[in-house]
């Protein structure tokens, strides 16, 4: 009996302990709230403007021309492939490509050996519309971007990329 109450109030005291720490870290994590949603604010505003100059361009959206940068690098890939690189979801994906195929940017090509698989391929549309295309980040944030010595540019995209894994995987 007296070794069960010494285990309960040790599993008390790290509970006490943990929700103390818990407490702890979402006080800290408070002080960073305000900033951080403003710096994703901004990069929000920042990249829908940056969309409708795209949509200027070719009527294309910045997902559409990422999915046509990937397959022009790629050569060809299946439409799951694809979902992974750009990190959209099967339904979202198969929009964008339905799209991109209406307006002969990009072919669909069943497998030989197996007829099930279907290849996705960039159309000589699609490669013509490319060579011309712009950028898919802005120019001054690229002008920028480039004038930062190499370990900041790393850090960077890498904190960058960090963040978005906090988002939580795609749905």
């Amino acid at each position: 009996m007296i070794l069960c109450q010494s285990e309960w109030v040790n599993e008390s005291v790290i509970m006490a302990e943990q929700t103390v720490s818990n407490e702890i870290n979402a006080l800290e994590v408070q002080a960073f709230e305000l900033p951080l949603f403003q710096a994703m604010r901004r990069l929000q505003q920042d990249a829908e403007v940056h969309a409708k100059r795209l949509a200027r361009y070719g009527g294309l959206s910045p997902v559409q021309l990422m999915i046509l940068q990937v397959l022009a690098g790629e050569g060809q890939m299946t439409a799951s492939a694809l979902s992974r690189r750009v990190s959209l979801t099967a339904a979202t994906l198969s929009g964008q490509l339905d799209r991109l195929e209406e307006r002969g940017l990009l072919q669909r090509q069943r497998d030989d050996q197996d007829r099930r698989r279907q290849w996705l391929l960039l159309s000589d549309s699609g490669r013509e519309l490319l060579q011309d295309a712009p950028a898919l980040l802005p120019p001054e944030f690229r002008t920028r971007f480039a004038a930062l010595p190499p370990w900041e540019r790393h850090a960077l995209t890498a904190a960058l990329l960090r963040a978005a894994e906090l988002c939580g995987d795609m749905e």
